[in-house]
């Protein structure tokens, strides 16, 4: 049996042709989107820059597609195992809206801050499709991030989680992980150092995107 394919922009026409099962990222995920018409998604977290970009250049294609495809992405942040100040940087250099939801601290997945402050702040989803039909107006290209903050009840605490990141990545580091495997073997190795807990705080935090993208959705279509 072969094996299920991470699928981006560079193979998810590959796998199409081929008849290849695959697990869609999010720049994956816009391209789909974009093509059925749905102008707002929401997922976990998105990727970007990996921390030792500047050895590995390991920057993930969802903010190349973010810049290029014009559909409003709703995350908790970055994934917290990425270096969260140069996805930023990134994002702005390729004129990506970076907006955080009723917050001006910026999360970072689990956690409900990352130490940064967000590039943009807006405190309603009708204040969300606002700005995006602005955007159209002006025709502007491109997508959007909504970064919205964990529920606190289910937030793993910034500095907790900084303690497993640096763990995990010791420990990808020794097996020699790379490329496309590096992240789901960091996730999963922080869900064993947690527990499950990281898994809980996943599942809050997607649900809670879910009903934001929902209101979002709704607005823009009011």
């Amino acid at each position: 049996m072969r094996e299920v394919m991470k699928l981006s922009r560079a193979d998810i026409a590959f796998a199409l042709a081929e008849r290849r099962t695959g697990a869609t990222t999010v720049a994956a995920t816009m391209i789909a989107a974009a093509r059925a018409g749905i102008s707002v998604f929401a997922t976990g977290g998105i990727g970007g820059v990996h921390r030792g970009a500047e050895e590995s250049f390991d920057i993930s294609a969802d903010l190349e597609e973010l810049a290029r495809t014009a559909v409003i992405v709703v995350s908790a942040g970055p994934k917290a195992i990425l270096d969260i100040p140069k996805t930023l940087e990134v994002l702005e250099t390729r004129g990506v809206p970076v907006v955080t939801f009723d917050s001006e601290e910026f999360p970072a997945f689990w956690s409900r801050v990352s130490g940064l402050k967000s590039p943009l702040t807006l405190p309603s989803p009708a204040a969300i499709a606002n700005f995006q039909r602005m955007r159209e107006q002006l025709g502007i290209e491109g997508g959007m991030l909504i970064a919205n903050p964990v529920p606190p009840e289910y937030e793993i605490a910034r500095e907790e989680m900084e303690i497993y990141i640096g763990r995990a990545l010791a420990s990808a580091e020794r097996e020699e992980i790379t490329g496309k495997e590096v992240t789901p073997f960091l996730l999963d190795t922080i869900f064993h150092m947690t527990s499950g807990r990281s898994l809980k705080t996943n599942v809050a935090l997607v649900e809670n995107n879910a009903r934001l993208a929902a209101e979002i959705a709704v607005a823009m279509n009011s």
